[in-house]
């Protein structure tokens, strides 16, 4: 039987991974448990290992790594502090196969500390771009040391050819979480007030914004002119807490003193997945800088204001509007977003991510790709043979 070691550190990537385990559920042939990390340890980000003990899923590593610290030093320490965590796991117990998401620095530390056991490496969202992040260092770092690659679109498939790989190994496969989407029934307005205790009637702006982390000594700044923004506009809110980055606990500081100081203003640590889509259905429009605004959001036809660089590069549909951090084009964006003749616009709108059919075809790569020398001995395809 084959064993397969499932990489997760934050409720972002557990979300995206829940129909890729749900399909490993059922292959008989594949034994899989999570390596539990980062935030889901961490009571300050909502504890969310909580969520996959109640989903059943077996936890086979927890692996504390996160420093108490939002600065740049204390995210390297926990890159280090995390591969020595994973090394030792992988010594207690080694996978045949590893599967990484994303582009976390978490998930680097996972897959660096892999690499001396000769694990095979498959990597999801690999070939993206998001030019005003670390992320894109972390993303094509990991598609460096993988040897499986899981694109959800095709230029992005292109793109882990043009980073040496072979073809053979690049597989179009949409995004897992746009399976969710398709799957998961949505709360009622009223049943979502009742389990979230939150207030969405009149539908609120969901406003998720996270560090940009190559302009970090701008995060307070940046986070000022969004909430100089929610204030002219004067719109109910719902924030949603950023990731564990660097300059994090600037912003969570700023949107508890905003939501204290607003009526109007609500902030949740975490939705989870049915609460998350749920909130997207209900919102008038999503503002921020998360890439679930470009992933997920084109399929529920709901606007987005996309702020600053943070998501520059990457594909996105024609709900996104992409404005500068100036509180005057936030504003503007955000009554252009909201307007009724936007939202009629967005009518038939096609999601560049897929048709909600991920998880079936790499569950069905995992399971039968060989894992031998082939495998293991990567050949790098120069630029001219790779296009």
């Amino acid at each position: 039987m084959r064993t397969v070691g499932i990489v997760t550190v934050a409720r972002s990537d557990y979300g995206i991974y829940v129909p890729i385990l749900r399909r490993l559920q059922a292959e008989p042939e594949i034994h899989f448990y999570l390596l539990v990390s980062g935030m889901h340890l961490s009571p300050e980000f909502g504890l969310t290992v909580s969520t996959i003990e109640a989903d059943g899923f077996e936890i086979g590593e927890r692996i504390e790594m996160l420093l108490s610290s939002d600065t740049p030093e204390g995210m390297a320490k926990s890159i280090g502090v995390g591969v020595l965590g994973f090394a030792q796991a992988y010594a207690r117990r080694r996978p045949d196969m590893l599967v990484v998401l994303g582009d976390r620095f978490e998930m680097a530390a996972a897959a660096l500390a892999a690499i001396p056991f000769k694990i095979p490496i498959a990597h999801v969202h690999g070939g993206e771009v998001t030019q005003g992040a670390i992320d894109d260092v972390l993303r094509h770092t990991l598609t460096k040391v993988s040897h499986l690659h899981f694109a959800a679109t095709a230029d992005y498939a292109r793109r882990v050819r043009q980073l040496g790989e072979e073809a053979w190994r690049v597989m179009v496969s949409g995004a897992p979480s746009l399976d969710n989407v398709r799957t998961t029934p949505l709360l009622a307005r009223s049943a979502f007030e009742a389990q979230y205790h939150l207030r969405v009637d009149p539908a609120p702006l969901l406003v998720t914004f996270h560090p940009v982390t190559l302009e970090y000594e701008q995060t307070a700044w940046q986070m000022h002119e969004l909430l100089a923004a929610l204030e002219l506009v004067d719109l109910p809110v719902v924030f949603t807490l950023p990731n564990a980055d660097t300059q994090s606990r600037v912003i969570m500081r700023l949107i508890e003193d905003y939501v204290r100081q607003h009526p109007q203003a609500q902030c949740v640590t975490t939705l989870g997945t049915q609460g998350y889509f749920s909130m997207m259905a209900l919102a008038s429009a999503m503002v921020g800088n998360s890439s679930s605004g470009l992933i997920e959001a084109p399929t529920f036809a709901l606007p987005v204001v996309n702020i600053g660089s943070r998501q520059a590069g990457r594909v996105r549909a024609a709900n996104v509007l992409d404005v500068s951090y100036h509180r005057a084009d936030i504003v503007a964006a955000i009554r252009r977003a909201v307007s009724a003749e936007f939202r009629a616009s967005l009518g038939g709108l096609v999601n560049p991510y897929g048709d909600g059919h991920a998880a079936a075809g790499i569950v069905a790569r995992l399971t039968s790709i060989a894992i031998d020398d082939r495998l293991m001995r990567k050949v790098f395809q120069d630029y001219d043979v790779c296009l």
